[in-house]
């Protein structure tokens, strides 16, 4: 009973904070991109049956408030991908000695790119009706109205930018996917961290330094890359794949950095250096960053810096 109270309240403040977007301040976009955190913690703290019901809850009443579509947006791209994360950090099996052998934060990654990237392509179909070409002009006309009423074009003249405009519309599901899977991860952590203080998570805090994700997500990056260049929803969907996989391969980069950066002088600065780098060069620290994780990844470049200093490390994966 306590937990599903815990769910519906998890549920109505998340959509609480999905719905103030509308009013269209800043602020507002800054608290839609925690959304997902009340269900984060209902489903960590108390099992995810909790967060389940939360996603019911949040998704019925953003349907009451605004209409059912929107609630079905908030259910399936924020509720369901925060459940589903938190139910996989849970999943543990018996090992030997008695211990507890949790699901591996690699894996865990990679499913948070997977679960971005497809999130991207229901959006894509949704906005265009079940149609690719639909889509680009629905979107591409949203962006013309919004760059005339912020600066009108002069009498009889024609928007400036006309070719790159459609190079953006082509090139949102990549950003967006990208965008995406650094939301899961912050409020993933965030919620994981304030379940921990409060003493509810069943899992043992993991090293995070040690994330590992499998070799073989180097080639899915491969493939997605090559699947960009299609057409379509295809294309869409390798557009949203390899950023999704970009920001999946920089996290993996942070990762390495903080794994072999252990015991070594200035950690903290160079730490904060790259992070601080981070927030105001992202276009170009990020890709220096994907590209280290997948040396890392398919090129096992982390053992060559010597072993770790001993700590709790991932199972393999």
């Amino acid at each position: 009973m306590h937990s599903l109270v815990v769910g519906i309240g998890a549920g109505l403040v998340s959509a609480l904070l999905f719905g103030v977007v509308i009013t269209g301040s800043p602020l507002a976009m800054m608290l839609s991109f925690v959304a997902p955190l009340p269900i984060f913690i209902a489903s960590l703290g108390w099992q995810h049956r909790s967060g389940l019901v939360a996603a019911l809850a949040g998704g019925i009443a953003i349907a009451a408030a605004l209409n059912a579509t929107a609630g079905l947006a908030f259910a399936l791209g924020w509720a369901m991908p925060a459940w589903w994360l938190a139910y996989l950090a849970l999943l543990g099996q018996p090992a030997a000695g008695g211990s507890m052998e949790w699901y591996p934060l690699g894996r865990l990654v990679v499913w948070m790119a997977g679960t971005s990237a497809l999130i991207t392509l229901l959006g894509i179909v949704a906005l265009g009706g079940g149609s690719h070409e639909a889509y680009r002009t629905n979107v591409q006309q949203a962006f013309e109205a919004f760059l005339r009423s912020a600066a009108p074009p002069p009498p009889g003249g024609q928007l400036p930018g006309g070719d790159a405009l459609g190079v953006v519309v082509q090139a949102l599901p990549f950003f967006f996917a990208l965008n995406f899977v650094f939301v899961l991860a912050v409020n993933l952590w965030l919620a994981a961290k304030t379940v921990q203080i409060s003493g509810r998570l069943p899992r043992p805090w993991p090293s995070i330094p040690a994330t590992a994700m499998p070799r073989i997500v180097a080639g899915l990056l491969v493939a997605a890359v090559a699947a960009g260049f299609l057409g379509g929803f295809v294309g869409a969907l390798g557009l949203a794949s390899s950023g999704a996989l970009l920001a999946a391969f920089a996290l993996q980069g942070l990762a390495f950095l903080h794994d072999t950066s252990r015991q070594r002088p200035a950690r903290g600065f160079m730490l904060g250096g790259v992070y601080a780098l981070v927030l105001l060069m992202s276009s170009v620290v990020l890709p220096l960053l994907a590209i280290l994780g997948l040396a890392d990844v398919a090129l096992s470049l982390r053992s060559r810096f010597g072993p770790a200093p001993p700590g709790p490390r991932n199972p393999p994966t």
